[in-house]
């Protein structure tokens, strides 16, 4: 964690980025001790999650490239969640993107978004909603408590 600290909002959009696609790291960590640290927290919030829906987007053109062992290989997404990600679309529509930030839910939501085309303009906005609302209220509780 110390390296993404150092870097500051660098190590913020760093850390988020990663955190939505290849490693199991936690960028709400970052942006509660960056806040702590002083820094603003309508810059961290929007780094944060400017970094984590274009991680988003990274999963979402690996479900649109449709390799499997792409998805496999640079992603932490089973094909179990993969699997289960497809039957919440078929339940809950595109609207379940506004899910993408819920841990072991959102990834694999993220990549089926792309193996099933859904549209880009739509995808990015349901991510962003999703996942400002989860940075906002964890910025919320750093700044009050």
């Amino acid at each position: 964690m110390d390296i993404f600290l150092s870097l500051g909002l660098g190590g913020m959009f760093l850390s988020s980025f990663l955190a939505a696609t290849v490693l199991p790291l936690s960028s709400e960590v970052v942006l509660g001790l960056l806040l702590a640290g002083g820094y603003g927290s309508g810059p961290v919030v929007a780094v944060a999650t400017t970094g984590n829906v274009l991680g988003s987007v990274v999963n979402y053109w690996m479900g649109l490239a449709g390799s499997r062992w792409l998805t496999r290989k640079f992603s932490r997404v089973s094909a179990r969640e993969i699997a289960r990600a497809r039957e919440r679309f078929q339940s809950w529509g595109t609207a379940s993107l506004l899910l993408a930030w819920v841990p072991v839910v959102g990834d694999p939501l993220t990549v089926v978004a792309g193996m099933l085309r859904i549209n880009l303009f739509d995808f990015i906005l349901l991510v962003t909603i999703g996942k400002l609302g989860r940075y906002l209220v964890i910025a919320g509780y750093w700044i009050f408590n």
